[in-house]
């Protein structure tokens, strides 16, 4: 069984930064591809970020040269950093595990 859990959603001010954490289950980890998606009220889930499990990355082009996805495979974790935030990243941010493997998602808040 395959848990993804998520963490380090919050409140922050436009221009700011937050880091999300994916913690997952599974010893075989190194071997998925990882991604971020979100959804925003009223709008449908997107992709965000994604890395293949030979470290390879592709982002969505509202958030290229501002968030950065990474993992580590010791700690069966994928990361999302995320700088220069703005009010339209609201959203609330799931992590995705091939080939349908989802967390339960984190609120990010942007606002002053």
């Amino acid at each position: 069984q395959v848990q993804l859990v998520e963490s380090g959603g919050g409140l922050v001010q436009p221009g700011g930064s937050l880091t999300l954490s994916c913690a997952a289950s599974g010893s075989i980890f190194r071997f998925w591809n990882m991604g971020w998606y979100r959804q925003a009220p009223g709008k449908q889930r997107e992709l965000v970020a994604v890395i293949i499990s030979g470290g390879s990355t592709n982002y969505a082009d509202s958030v290229k040269g501002r968030f950065t996805i990474s993992r580590d495979n010791a700690k069966n974790t994928v990361y999302l950093q995320m700088t220069r935030l703005k009010p339209e990243d609201t959203a609330v941010y799931y992590c995705h595990a091939d080939p349908s493997y989802w967390g339960q998602g984190t609120q990010v808040t942007v606002s002053s």
